[in-house]
This record gives C-alpha cells, structure tokens and sequence, in this order.
C-alpha cells in the first residue's frame, strides 16, 4: 500500500510510519518543517494551508491518515485558541480537496480526531452508539468547552468534504503510549521516576488509554474491514480513574511512592509549564464500541499489562 499522513512527523505519525515501513508498505509524510533525511521514509514539506505539488502524493495513494494540527499542549490564550482550532479545520478541508481533485482518490481517509470530544462522564463509559458529545454542559470550564468546540468543528470539516469515492473514518483517540522519547508515557514515566507520578487532583477521573501495538493494529483493522466508517474509538476497553492508572504505572516500574499533586498544585504548575490542567484534571471514560463489536482482540486490554510492557521497551531503549 502507499500511505499518505499529513502531519505523520510527531509521535502517534512516527508509531504508524516505523510499523507500515517495517511491513513493507510506501509511507510519504507531509511535514511543515524541513523534510527529515534520516527517515527511511519520504518526507515532503508542505505549508499546511494552501493546495500544492503534495497533492499529486494523495493521487492514486491507497490510504489518507490526516494527522495535522496544531498540539493542545499550550496554555489556552486567544491566540493559541485560534491556532489549534484553524489548524485543525484548514488542514482537513485542504485533504478533502486534494482528495476530490484526484483522477485516483484514495479508497480510504482516516481523520484524527479526538477521545475528548465525550462529555467528561463519571457514570458510564462513552462508546459510538449511546456516548454522549460534550460542549453543553452548564458548568463546564471554559478550556475544556474550547477543547470540546475544536473536536466538534475538526469532524464536521470531515463530514462537509465531498468525496464519494474516499470511505472516511473518524479515529477518537484516547492517548497512544508508546515509549518513544517525549511521548505521554515518556513524560509520565518521568514523573514517576522521580518520585512525582502519585495521583492528580482527587484521582477519580477516568483515563483512557491505548498501547502503541493495539493502535497500529486497530488502524490495519479499519483498512481491512470496508464496512467501518464513521467514528471509531481508539480506546483500550477498560479506562481507569487516574489514582489507579499511576498506582499501577508505579507497580510497573518498581516504584512504591509517587507525590500526589492537588488540583491547586496542578494549576499552578500548568502556569509555569505553558500548558492547561484539563489535560490531565477532565474525565475521560471512552471505551471501543466499534472495534468490539466487529471482532476486534486487543493484545494489552488492561492497563497493569500494558504498562509492564511500555516499562520494559523504555528501558531497552534508553
């Protein structure tokens, strides 16, 4: 297969290339910055928000994986806000077009999206079919009805693009833990590792979840089943509240204490770190309503193994 990712240069977009490249299959991706050489796959440059000679790259490829956008791992200014929404939306209708200007439109489109697009629920988890969309709950934080708008208007710039000959699929990821350098569970191991990663705020938020291989497996699992479209949670199918999620990392790594940090600490801390709280504070409980249902067999179900096998790949990597 020829893979196209636009925006494929960050972790979840490295997780895919190094497993598609290592199957045998042609990765190109679509970088804003300068193309990578060390790669042994093709990196184009492109700015991100006009058509260009990167379209004649979506011509005849087979699958589409629109990662692009801009990280959400920044403080919430109006500037910032602007940027992570418009990035998002521009970057999506301008593969809705190179796909509908193509002789050969790919057969398939997987569009990021995102796990926290779900009301943050305590008493059930979100699946496809009965989850329920957040934005209008009346004393939500104003960061997190942002988040909840950008997730919103990032998929329908998905549902406008007309492209009936392209099946597009709607990836509602929860975090991908691979344990590549600067990864989320890179970062969460390194607070653990220094006696920091004890629990966030009361620790009673869900935290979903998904194990590198089971995401690489699942996206093979979408390309080869034509009946899936729509949203699709990539979630493993057990979340657990956050107290529990770094007990067991701790247990994983061999650590017994980790320093619990309240939800003033946190707010203080997302001050000096330039980042926002709901990334760590909003309950996220999806689970993979999808996949299940068409027969999809996770390898790292529960979170204990999972983290035993991202602890161990660290350390023979670092």
């Amino acid at each position: 297969m020829k893979i196209v990712i636009p925006g494929g240069s960050g972790q979840v977009g490295t997780v895919l290339s190094r497993a598609f490249h290592g199957d045998g299959h042609e990765v190109v991706i679509l970088g804003r910055g300068e193309p990578a050489t060390e790669a042994p796959w093709r990196t184009l440059s492109w700015d991100a928000t006009s058509l260009g000679a990167w379209t004649d790259e979506i011509d005849g490829a087979d699958v589409v994986i629109n990662l692009a956008g801009r990280s959400v791992n920044c403080r919430y200014n109006p500037a910032n806000r602007e940027s992570i929404k418009q990035s998002r939306i521009v970057t999506t209708r301008l593969i809705g077009e190179a796909i509908a200007r193509a002789e050969k439109p790919p057969p398939l489109w997987l569009q990021a999206s995102t796990a926290t697009i779900y009301a943050p629920r305590f008493d059930a988890p979100n699946d496809e079919a009965t989850g329920i969309i957040g934005g209008d709950e009346p004393e939500l934080p104003d960061t997190w009805r942002f988040s909840h708008d950008v997730a919103n208007s990032w998929e329908r710039s998905l549902d406008e693009a007309d492209v009936p000959q392209t099946r597009k699929v709607k990836l509602r990821s929860a975090m991908t833990m691979s344990p590549d350098r600067d990864g989320i569970f890179d970062t969460l191991l390194r607070l653990v590792r220094r006696g920091l990663g004890g629990t966030s705020g009361d620790g009673k938020q869900f935290v979903s979840w998904i194990h590198d291989a089971d995401f690489v497996r699942a996206i093979y699992w979408i390309i080869d089943h034509e009946g899936i479209d729509g949203a699709v949670n990539l979630t493993a199918p057990h979340p657990l509240p956050n107290a529990e999620f770094m007990r067991e990392l701790r247990k994983a790594w061999g650590t017994p204490i980790g320093l619990p940090a309240t939800k003033w600490m946190l707010e203080i801390g997302a001050v000096f770190m330039r980042t926002e709280t709901e990334l760590v504070l909003k309950s996220r409980r999806v689970v993979p309503g999808v996949l299940l249902d068409q027969g999809f067999s996770f390898d790292f179900p529960t979170w204990p193994e999972a983290a035993r096998d991202l602890c161990q790949r660290w350390q023979e990597i670092n």
